[in-house]
Parts: structure tokens; C-alpha cells; sequence
């Protein structure tokens, strides 16, 4: 495609980052949240087994995912400075960015052919599709500084959000009525005997398809990003000592280093609950049948992506007049209350209210989180830097979250008291943040 000269701060040159969350959000609802979780549970039920072979060992279902999880999350954590302190020195970190978005979507298409006799091949799919959904997200997020005024962030971040949100609930839905419906598209039985997970299958291709085709807008409208001057030596190790030179300049940060703390604690806790959630319902709540389990868990998780819609407009109109720091102090104290509620959830009509509170909360946190570090960053071209610095922190945050959501609901047996721990964490975040003071950026 040939060079598009568009201006920072240009409808057009927003409207083509905003799209990126259209484009790769059916990821993160299809296979993380909604979909892929009650396959996965599936394959097991109709197996009739609860554990698996893997590497001379045997291992339980849970446990496997969530060691994959955390896995993929150390991989992210790692390799993003590495692709940044590259991308700076190339100048090009849009290379990449379709790189990763690829590496995404052929691993969902991939995802077709798991199955316990194909464990391997199904856990390497899953594992490059966290790598290429999360590192391409991250450079997106780069791009936010580079395209936008600060005046214009709040708007345009919570602008993908909403996008990411109507695009992933459109092909929900349709492969909700794929699952739902199998027969009337043409989907017979499959070797497991059920339709239904024929379907599921091909809702991870759906995906793959939906995320490559429509991150061609963003593709041709980003620019391919600032080239960094200086010594071109040892670039693959630049990217980590461009990250200690981000946590040196936070020592003059005074509120940008702040800021990064309470994100640190509570977004540890956001992202727990969005990879956690579905899991958590199948196994707490009181379902009738396998075939209501099913419906219950994929509408729970419509009625948060809708919701979230509402969610991130009316928080982003909220920083506008309050200021992005007790907005955010406002949604993790609402956190808090989801989190107390949660713990005496059991009925599916309890879990709906619970996911619509979620919604509403989550899409704004998000949303302003990130406009929100982009507005606090110093004046400079290295928003690669910046943001890779962000995402590793955020990893770093799931990492932790997780291991401690699964030892303690091990510990205790169940999954109710790691919700209380969360908890805690949105209440130590909501008190850091009371330690940021919020000023405005100069234009």
C-alpha cells in the first residue's frame, strides 16, 4: 500500500488507531473470556476426565490453562522491551505491530484443532495468540501519544474501547447462534459427537479471519513511528535499558511515578477478574443443565461488553468534568463493592447482575487508565518506551494476580475467597491514587 500522509490529531488518524480495538477485541471476548473457557471445560465433561498427561505427568484441566496463562504472560513481559528498544531503533514499530496481529489471529485460526489428543499443538495456539493479542495491543497503545493531543486521549481511548466493545459483542452473537444453532448453519457432529463444539471450533477461525481482515484500516493509516537517534549497537538489549532509563526519569515524575503505582495495584486486579470470570461462573454457580451453563456464561459475558459500552462513555464524560484521578479513585471504590457483592453471588440471576456491574465499571477503568498515563508522560518521541514500560507492568501485575487468585482458591477450595483479595487490592489502589495530584498537561 502506498504512504497516507495524515495529520496528528486528524478524525481520520484517530478514527484508525480507535479501530485497532474494533479489529483485535473479538480476541480478547471469544477466546479468553467467553467461548474458549466453556470448550475448554467441555472437552473434559464429554471426555469424561478431569486430568491430562503432559510431559510425562499427569495435571489437572484448571491448573494447565492457568500455567499456560501465566507462561504466556512471563513470555509477554519479556519479550515487549525487546521488540520496543528494536521498533525505536528501526523506526518502525508498525512492522511489528502487524507481525504480532498475524501471529494472533493464524494461532486462533489455529485453535481449531485442540483437542486432549492434540494437547501440544492446542496449548501452542493458545499460548501465541495471548502473545500476539497482548504485544500488538501494546504497541497500539504506544501509538496513543503519537496520534492524539492530550486534550483529544480521554475521548479517542474511551472511543477503541467502545469500538472494541460493539465489534467483539457483533461476532459474539453470531457465534452465539452458532452454537446455539448449529444445524441451521450447516454444522454437523464432529469426532466428539457434538455439534456444539464443531461450532465452538469454528467460532476461533471466525475470530482470526475478523481480526487480520479488519486491521488493514488500522495498518494503512498508522504511521510507522519515530526512529530514535543515537548509537545503532546491541538494539536487542536497548529496549530493557531504555526500561531502566523510563524508571530513572520517573524519579523527577513525581506524579507519573505515583500514578504507575496505584495502576500497578488495581489493574492487578482488572485483568485478574476479566481472565478469571467466566471460569469462576462455571464452577460457582448454580446452573441447571450443561446447555444452560453454556447459554448463562456467554449471555453473562454479552451483558458486560454491552454494558461496557455505557461504561466507558459515561466514565470518560465523568474525567472530563471531575479529572481523571478522582474518577478513577470513584471506580475502584465501586470495584470494591462488586467484589463484597460477588462473594455471596450463587444464583444465575445473581451472576447477571454481578456481570452487569462489571460492565459498567470495566470498560471506564480501562479506558482511562490508559488515557490517563499518556496525559502524565513527559514531553517526548519515545512513546514506545513509555508505553512498553506500562504494558510490562501491567503483565507483570497479571502475573502475580493470578498466582495468587489460583494458590489461594487452592489453599481455601474455593474461588469465592480469592474475590475478597481482589477486593483489597481495588481498596489499596482507590488509597494511592488519593496520593496522585492531577494537573494539566501544557498543549
Amino acid at each position: 500500500m502506498g504512504k497516507t500522509l495524515v495529520l496528528k490529531g486528524s478524525k481520520k488518524l484517530l478514527n484508525a488507531w480507535a479501530f485497532y480495538d474494533w479489529a483485535n477485541s473479538v480476541y480478547s471476548l471469544v477466546i479468553s473470556s467467553a467461548v474458549f473457557p466453556i470448550f475448554y471445560g467441555a472437552l473434559f465433561r464429554i471426555a469424561g476426565i478431569e486430568k491430562v498427561t503432559i510431559f510425562g505427568g499427569e495435571i489437572a484441566r484448571a491448573p494447565l490453562i492457568s500455567y499456560t496463562t501465566s507462561l504466556a504472560f512471563v513470555f509477554i513481559a519479556i519479550i515487549t522491551p525487546l521488540i520496543s528498544g528494536v521498533a525505536d531503533y528501526l523506526g518502525n514499530k508498525k512492522v511489528f505491530m502487524k507481525f504480532f496481529c498475524y501471529l494472533g489471529g493464524l494461532s486462533c485460526i489455529g485453535l481449531y484443532w485442540f483437542s486432549l489428543e492434540n494437547i501440544y499443538i492446542g496449548l501452542v495456539c493458545y499460548f501465541f495468540g495471548l502473545v500476539g493479542f497482548w504485544v500488538s495491543f501494546a504497541i497500539n497503545n504506544s501509538y496513543l501519544p503519537d496520534v492524539a493531543f492530550p486534550k483529544q486521549q480521554d475521548a479517542i481511548s474511551a472511543k477503541g474501547f467502545t469500538l472494541g466493545y460493539i465489534g467483539s459483542v457483533v461476532l459474539l452473537v453470531f457465534n452465539l447462534a452458532m452454537v446455539m444453532k448449529p444445524d441451521f448453519f450447516g454444522i454437523t457432529t464432529d469426532e466428539s459427537g457434538a455439534a456444539e463444539i464443531k461450532a465452538m471450533k469454528y467460532s476461533f477461525v471466525t475470530v482470526g479471519i475478523w481480526w487480520i481482515l479488519f486491521a488493514q484500516y488500522s495498518f494503512y493509516y498508522l504511521p510507522k513511528g519515530y526512529k530514535k537517534e543515537g548509537e545503532r549497537t546491541n538494539i536487542v538489549l536497548n529496549g530493557f535499558k531504555e526500561l531502566k532509563q523510563v524508571w530513572y526519569q520517573l524519579g523527577d515524575q513525581v506524579k507519573l511515578k505515583r500514578y504507575l503505582g496505584a495502576f500497578f495495584v488495581y489493574s492487578m486486579a482488572v485483568q485478574t477478574v476479566m481472565l478469571i470470570a467466566t471460569y469462576f461462573g462455571e464452577e460457582e454457580i448454580a446452573w441447571g443443565t450443561d446447555s444452560e451453563r453454556t447459554t448463562g456464561l456467554i449471555i453473562s459475558i454479552l451483558v458486560i461488553q454491552l454494558v461496557a459500552i455505557l461504561g466507558a462513555t459515561v466514565t470518560a464524560s465523568a474525567s472530563e468534568k471531575f479529572g481523571n484521578i478522582k474518577t478513577l479513585i470513584v471506580v475502584n471504590a465501586l470495584w470494591v463493592a462488586i467484589c463484597i457483592y460477588a462473594y455471596f453471588v450463587i444464583t444465575p440471576t445473581d451472576f447477571y447482575i454481578a456481570a452487569g456491574c462489571v460492565g459498567l465499571v470495566m470498560g471506564g477503568i480501562q479506558a482511562l487508565s490508559r488515557s490517563t498515563y499518556s496525559k502524565f508522560l513527559p514531553d517526548t518521541t519515545d512513546t514506545t518506551s513509555f508505553f512498553s514500560f506500562y504494558d510490562v507492568a501491567e503483565k507483570i501485575g497479571i502475573i502475580i494476580g493470578t498466582f495468587l487468585y489460583g494458590a489461594i482458591a487452592q489453599r481455601t477450595g474455593s474461588m469465592r475467597s480469592s474475590i475478597i483479595f481482589l477486593g483489597v487490592f481495588f481498596l489499596i489502589g482507590m488509597i494511592l491514587l488519593v496520593r496522585v495530584r492531577e494537573t494539566k498537561k501544557p498543549l
